[in-house]
């Protein structure tokens, strides 16, 4: 048993690994990028200047949450417009074929699985889209239980829809590994008691942040640290 100290002091001890829970967006899928560029084109088509720097303000959070955001952008006569707009532009583009599975994505859930590891999804996405996209992504079936955005009340990062996922997992919060690629859903996971894993996609994480995970290059070097972390706690590393 290992025993951790949280940046507010809080003592979290660790015990063998019961459940392995994920975020899906920019970090099973490589959905973030065309979803932010979808914004930014449409907010140029329609007048309305949007930068990536601005968007990253709604990575990892609720969907209520993103449409409070982006409509202060777009102005509450305007937003439903572009989101119907942005809506279109994703289901000409990606409709069909989804979005594709990172690298690595699919040979550590595969891994996990042949070890009998339970799986989990913690996402801020509705679960329509969220059952859709991974089912596009042949991914669907190696999750035991999934938790979305539109079940909890709030959302990343307060750790609600972790909570929810390690509950429908029947696991303890603390004995379970989050991974994650933005700071929102690596606060929520953090704020769960968990154990996270940072994966980063379009941003780098905070100082403070990456102090309290364990940092990853890509999913690809996860199989290793996860073959040693089932074999008994260990501290936090970076690759």
């Amino acid at each position: 048993m290992r025993c951790d100290v949280m940046a507010d002091g809080t003592a979290v001890e660790r015990t063998m690994l019961q459940a392995v829970i994920f975020d899906m967006d920019g970090l099973l899928l490589d959905s973030e990028r065309p979803i932010r560029d979808a914004w930014i084109e449409v907010g140029r088509e329609i007048g309305v200047s949007l930068d990536a720097a601005t968007y990253h303000r709604v990575i990892g959070r609720n969907m209520t949450d993103v449409h409070a955001i982006l409509g202060e952008v777009f102005g509450t006569d305007i937003y439903r417009d572009a989101a119907a707009r942005v809506a279109a532009l994703l289901d000409a583009r990606h409709a069909q074929q989804g979005y594709p599975p990172k690298a690595g994505a699919a040979a550590l859930l595969g891994w996990l699985e042949a070890r009998g590891v339970r799986c989990g999804l913690a996402s801020s996405s509705y679960r329509d889209k969220v059952e859709r996209r991974l089912r596009q992504a042949g991914l669907l079936g190696y999750f035991d239980a999934i938790a979305c955005g539109d079940e909890v009340t709030r959302g990343k990062p307060a750790p609600d829809v972790y909570l929810l996922a390690a509950q429908r997992l029947e696991a303890v919060p603390t004995a379970c590994l989050a991974f994650e690629d933005s700071d929102n859903g690596a606060r929520a996971a953090l704020a769960a008691g968990m154990e996270v894993v940072l994966v980063p996609d379009l941003l780098e994480p905070l100082p403070d942040l990456a102090a309290q995970c364990t940092l990853l290059a890509s999913l690809e070097a996860a199989v290793a640290h996860c073959d040693a972390r089932l074999a008994g706690p260990r501290p936090p590393s970076s690759v």
